[in-house]
This record gives C-alpha cells, sequence and structure tokens, in this order.
C-alpha cells in the first residue's frame, strides 16, 4: 500500500534522477551504462528479453506483447519511455505500473553504483541510463519470467541495448531525432539495426524499401532470423467496430481470426500482427488462438488515439512526427465521421513542426496552437507563424497554454454540436507531454478520478 511518505519520498528520487543529463541530451555510448550493470551484477541478464525498436508504435506493440505473455502466464517486466503522467509507468510488472515503494527501493539498490560510475567515467549516469537499470534491478528482483525492453532512442547505442534479447522487434521506421540517428532513413535504420544480435529472432514490421534493405543487411550479417510483415506475417483482414475494430491475423505458424482488438486505425491492427510475431517466436510453436482473442481485448494505450471524453467527443493522441500524425489523421479520416474537428495542437520545438501541421491539415477543421508546459515547447507565437501559410488565418486560434486551449475548444465543440444534425470533436496531439497533461485536464474538467 503507497502511502503519502512514499510519495513524499519518490519526489526526492525522481527529482534526484532529474538532476542527471536529460533525456535529450546524449553522448552516445554504452560504456556508461555497462560499467553500471557489471557493478550491478547484469541483472538484465537474469531473465530473457524482447527488445522493441522503431520510429513510432514501439509503446503499443510493447503494451499488446505485455498482455499476450501475460495471458499465456508469463510474470512480465515492461520498461518503456516516455511517460505520459508519472515516472512509476516506465517499469511496469505484471502489466501495472510498479509501486512507489518498490520503485524507491530499486533506486535505494543502485544509488551508490551511480556516484561510482560517475567518479569513473568522463559524463556521468544520464537520467535514462539510470532509470534502465533502475528497471533491470526492479525486474530481477521481483523476479519476471520475461523482460519486454522497449528503446529509448535509436537502438546500437541506446542505454537498453545491454541486453541478450532472445527476440528483437522493429516497428516502422520513419524521420526523428535526426539530430543522433542521422538525416537519412538509412542511417537511421542502420542505428536501430543495432539491436539485432546474433542467431536470433527479428520480427521486422512493413518498411520502405531503402530501410528494409538495411535491415536484412543487419540480419544477414549476425546469421538472425527475421519475420517480415507481409510476408512471414500479416494482417489478413480487420473491419471497424464499435470501441475498436475485428481483425484476422496470419502468425508465423498459423492463422487466427475474429479478434476485437480495442484500439482505433489500421496502424495498430499491424503493431498486433507485429507483436503476435514477436510471441511466437519467443515461443516458437502456434499460440492458443482463445488466448489470443482473449489478450487482445485487454490492450490498451494510454495517449494513442484515445477517446477520453464524449460530450463533447475528445480524443487525445501523442502524435509528434509526421509519420505519427499521418497514422493520426488516416485513423480519424478513415474510422470517424466528424461534421468538424476542433485540433488543439502543442509541439516540442525540436521536432519537425511543419511535417506534423502538414499532415494534420487535411483533417482539422479549426486549428487551435497553444503549448504545454515543457521547456521545450515550441511557443505559441512561433508555432502559430508556421501554421499560418498551412491553414490560413481564419483557421487558427491560439491560446497561451493547455488548459485554456482545451477548454475552448470543448466550449466552441459543443456550441457547434447544439446547433447541427452532424457531431462534431475535439483532438488534441503534438507531444507525449501533451497527451499526458491532456489527460489530467480532462479528468479535472470532467470530475473523473483517475482509474474510474
Amino acid at each position: 500500500m503507497t502511502t503519502p511518505d512514499d510519495l513524499e519520498v519518490l519526489g526526492v528520487v525522481e527529482a534526484a534522477l532529474l538532476k542527471r543529463w536529460p533525456e535529450t541530451k546524449l553522448e552516445p555510448s554504452l560504456d556508461r551504462i555497462s560499467a553500471l550493470v557489471d557493478a550491478l551484477g547484469s541483472p538484465q541478464l537474469s531473465y530473457p528479453t524482447i527488445h522493441v525498436t522503431g520510429t513510432n508504435g514501439k509503446t503499443t506493440t510493447s503494451r499488446m506483447i505485455d498482455v499476450l505473455h501475460r495471458e499465456l502466464g508469463y510474470r512480465t517486466g515492461r520498461f518503456t519511455s516516455p511517460h505520459l503522467e508519472s515516472i512509476l509507468e516506465r517499469i511496469a510488472i505484471n502489466g501495472k505500473s510498479i509501486p512507489a515503494e518498490g520503485f524507491i527501493a530499486a533506486y535505494n539498490d543502485i544509488a551508490l553504483y551511480l556516484d561510482l560510475i560517475d567518479s569513473r567515467q568522463p559524463h556521468p549516469i544520464s537520467f535514462f541510463e539510470a532509470i534502465t537499470a533502475l528497471a533491470f534491478v526492479a525486474f530481477a528482483e521481483f523476479p519476471v519470467d520475461l523482460g519486454i525492453i522497449e528503446v529509448g532512442m535509436g537502438g546500437e547505442w541506446d542505454s537498453t541495448n545491454v541486453v541478450a534479447s532472445q527476440v528483437s522487434v522493429i516497428t516502422p521506421i520513419g524521420y526523428d531525432h535526426m539530430e543522433y540517428l542521422g538525416n537519412t532513413l538509412e542511417e537511421i535504420a542502420r542505428t536501430k539495426s543495432g539491436i539485432i544480435k546474433p542467431e536470433t529472432h527479428v520480427v521486422l514490421a512493413a518498411q520502405p524499401v531503402e530501410v528494409a534493405k538495411v535491415l536484412l543487411s543487419k540480419v544477414a550479417e549476425v546469421s538472425a532470423i527475421p519475420y517480415r510483415e507481409g510476408v512471414e506475417f500479416a494482417v489478413k483482414k480487420r473491419a471497424i467496430a464499435v470501441g475498436g475494430q475485428f481483425i484476422s491475423l496470419q502468425g508465423i505458424f498459423g492463422d487466427y481470426d475474429d479478434i476485437f482488438l480495442p484500439l482505433h486505425g489500421a496502424h495498430q491492427a499491424s503493431n498486433a500482427a507485429l507483436a503476435l510475431a514477436a510471441a511466437e517466436a519467443f515461443a516458437g510453436v502456434k499460440l492458443d488462438e482463445e488466448v489470443v482473442r482473449t489478450a487482445f481485448t485487454k490492450v490498451e494505450s494510454p495517449g494513442r488515439f484515445e477517446v477520453v471524453y464524449r460530450d463533447p467527443t475528445v480524443i487525445i493522441d501523442a502524435a509528434h512526427n509526421p509519420h505519427g500524425a499521418h497514422s493520426f489523421a488516416e485513423t480519424l479520416r478513415n474510422e470517424f465521421d466528424f461534421e468538424s474537428v476542433f485540433g488543439v495542437v502543442a509541439i516540442l520545438g525540436e521536432k519537425d513542426v511543419i511535417g506534423v501541421l502538414k499532415e494534420l491539415e487535411p483533417v482539422i477543421d479549426r486549428l487551435i496552437v497553444t503549448q504545454n508546459s515543457s521547456p521545450r515547447a515550441l511557443p505559441v507565437e512561433k508555432l502559430y507563424e508556421l501554421a499560418l501559410p498551412i491553414f490560413g488565418a481564419e483557421r487558427i486560434f491560439k491560446e497561451d497554454n493547455l488548459r485554456t486551449a482545451i477548454t475552448y475548444a470543448m466550449e466552441q465543440c459543443t456550441l457547434v454540436n447544439q446547433v447541427s444534425d452532424g457531431i462534431s470533436a475535439v483532438t488534441i496531439c503534438g507531444s507525449v507531454v501533451t497527451a499526458g497533461e491532456a489527460r489530467k485536464i480532462i479528468r479535472d474538467i470532467s470530475g473523473i478520478e483517475e482509474g474510474e
């Protein structure tokens, strides 16, 4: 049972971690994390792992892999990033965020070692390196039967790449974090292919041709075993349903029909196929079809095309790069029939803002530009300037902060719905930070407590 004292100590621990190098500042190297886990006794090697990288869909795919294995009877540990609302979300044990007291205990286990490695390296342990090690320790202490580990950024030099994964999963690759990963898809793919281990299983989402060539070259180089979407596994068919979709999947070892997936979008069906193939690759056999059906009905993906309010309809999506914004727009266009859409957008300054706005323009009728609370947030005035030539002055409004922007959009949408035969909706996107803050704001506006 988490106590107020635990939450107070958690705040102190989180503050100590945040004083370290931020996730957005990197010195690409495995030297520090390797030294740290060696000092800790290599906890990440005490359980098998499935390692997940890519540009979009990593967290949702990791969640799907997690729920499949829990339904199969495994005790699971899942490490994902970034978090939406609480740092505890990053470390999940058996599908639930690690309790505050568990996080604190794992931090206490590694704290002295952080200082030790800091004293021996030219650069100190970063926030992400520290929390990665913390997750490895927490999973070893539980203990888990399987670790599902999402890459933070890239792959080759990412802190998570000290695992000895049995299965590597690579979701669709696109442009993001180019300052670290490279300016071409081939360069980005080369970095992400660094998680592929010799003679292991590699599950590959459908990729652009130039990316597929790089990934398959790496597979051949290390004698790994590839499973390709559209060849060894696939989405056979999908149909839109209330609250999600019905899908049929071709797995590596057999077919799985009549699966209800409570998520929207063709991209989520592909994520499901990827997760199923990863679970089959890990097991080496076809899975029980009823277990698979039951597992997918339990999938949740907070902040990913999530309907958080009904009157008016409010949809939240992280959509922080053009690839993600494209999937969001396609889902909105193809699976919903709104008369008009009020779009609230807040983006971080280092992102491809114009690319995101161009993907959103065809599906947003009225755009409210704003900013979230992150120090990296693009200022409202700058976002307005960038959106102006794309949307036109008559379609753009600006609000100084996310709360007022959401309140304004919901009020205007409600007024339109009261005088129209059709239904209009509010969408909120542009960043994981935006999605997380928007969830809190909507709960506050609606009076709904977390977890209801």
